[in-house]
């Protein structure tokens, strides 16, 4: 008797990621209930299984959904609003001005269902988000059926969110508690940057992230000039103060860390930190250079991000992983770095490993949820194929990705959006634009 499944999935190649550098042929994934059941050859699964669905793609490669480790969703609306200026004018003369007169529950939702929408017809599943409200964030992931960590803002400065230190902790935790077990939306402690958060604050964070079990996610060492004058105010780098606060550890996820010495790169393979490298952010802003490689040959997780469209200026994390195995080879003066292999690892199970999730996605492996990934490698402009990891990272292109399922509920088919509506999300973000393009800010264009 055939065993009934949800779902079965056939493409012309899988490539699973476990085990590293695997490439599936003419397979099948089985699906029961949001999770994969089997990975099999074709002829077998049809023998095995009677599916309710089937959706055949012979000629794509079905890969785990893209993790992306590092984005600000909501600032999606803010895509080209301020161009060609290092980290801190960027912020304080444009980016800060603007989210002081529009950050509200509905640009918050409507960021991030433009950025879900994006993210989706590139390839992603899950995103590690750090902005403020994270209650609405939740609430708007969810009704998108979107996987998403977010992030429970700390900083020493009021928003619209909270206006005391006091109150960002006992809102977070408000949040934390009314979202606990969620299947989908986990959450974070999303202190900014050590330059904007006390050390008593992260002495706090620190405390409530071991006992509620949950990461820390931060900037740190992003640029020259925060290791300059974490020096003068504390007579410390950056991550010896995190370090002397008890932070660095397995739940720190640090975010850039493009001013690292030699000794700080073994501290953080030691001690278990997770780096979420945003190379495209990092070269627009000039903020430096991830020595990735260094980190990944001293044993640090390397999981990959876009950081938000205000610095980037999408959310391609296709583009995103080129960019990382391409500019770790040049840092590191070796062609070897960074293989196609280890770039699709960093951008699926690395970061599913440092959101503390990798026994539940990241992979394509029986037990764990269906977030998945159809990359269709017919196009003229992808022949001839003799490596498809190679074609994967080198050149396939997000316009590539034709299906993407989360938790085995499709999104994306044949590249619509399964249940979102395009043009009313663009209508969205046109009024937006109109309205932030009239805010006044130091050194806007007249």
């Amino acid at each position: 008797m055939l065993e009934p499944c949800d779902l079965l999935i056939e493409a012309g190649w899988i490539v699973p990621v476990v085990p590293k550098g695997a490439v599936l042929t003419d397979h099948a994934v089985a699906v029961t209930n949001g999770r994969i059941v089997a990975v099999l050859p074709r002829p077998e699964a049809r023998a095995r299984f009677l599916p309710k669905e089937v959706v055949s793609r012979p000629e794509a490669a079905l890969i785990p959904g893209l993790i992306n480790i590092h984005t600000h969703n909501p600032m999606t609306l803010l895509r080209g609003v301020a161009d060609d200026l290092p980290l801190m004018p960027w912020l304080q003369e444009h980016i800060w001005p603007i989210e002081a007169a529009v950050m509200a529950p509905d640009f918050i939702a409507e960021g991030i269902e433009l950025a879900v929408a994006e993210m989706l017809r590139g390839g992603t599943t899950t995103c590690n988000e750090n902005y403020f409200f994270p209650d609405v964030q939740a609430q708007t992931y969810k009704r998108l059926g979107f996987r998403a960590t977010v992030g429970l803002p700390i900083i020493e400065f009021p928003s619209p969110w909270a206006k005391t230190t006091a109150e960002y902790f006992d809102k977070a935790l408000e949040v934390f508690d009314a979202w606990r077990g969620d299947p989908l939306i986990r959450f974070a402690f999303a202190p900014h940057a050590p330059y904007t958060v006390s050390d008593s604050s992260f002495e706090r964070i620190n405390m409530l992230s071991a006992q509620l079990d949950i990461p820390v996610h931060c900037h740190v060492h992003e640029t020259a000039q925060e290791i300059t004058d974490s020096v003068a105010q504390y007579g410390q780098r950056p991550l010896a103060r995190l370090e002397r606060l008890g932070l660095v550890d397995t739940r720190l996820i640090a975010v850039h860390m493009t001013q690292l010495t030699e000794a700080e790169i073994a501290l953080c393979a030691e001690r278990g930190v997770h780096i979420a490298h945003c190379p495209q952010s990092n070269l627009k802003l000039a903020s430096g250079f991830c020595p990735v490689e260094s980190l990944r040959k001293a044993g640090a997780n390397i999981a990959i991000g876009t950081d938000g469209c205000a610095s980037n200026n999408d959310l391609d994390m296709f583009e995103e992983t080129r960019h990382a195995a391409l500019l770790a080879k040049a840092v590191a003066g070796d062609a070897r770095a960074l293989d196609a292999a280890s770039a699709l690892e960093a951008a699926t199970l690395c970061g599913a490993r440092a959101l503390g999730i990798e026994d539940q996605i990241g992979s394509i492996e029986a037990g764990k949820q269906a977030d998945l990934v159809c990359v269709d490698l017919s196009e003229l402009e992808l022949q001839p194929l003799y490596n498809v990891i190679s074609h994967l990272i080198y050149v396939a292109t997000r316009h590539q990705v034709s299906d993407v399922w989360i938790a085995g509920a499709q999104k994306l088919s044949q590249r619509r959006l399964v249940d979102m509506d395009a043009e009313a999300i663009k209508q969205k973000a046109h009024r937006w634009a109109t309205r932030i393009a009239e805010i006044p800010r130091k050194g806007a264009d007249a």
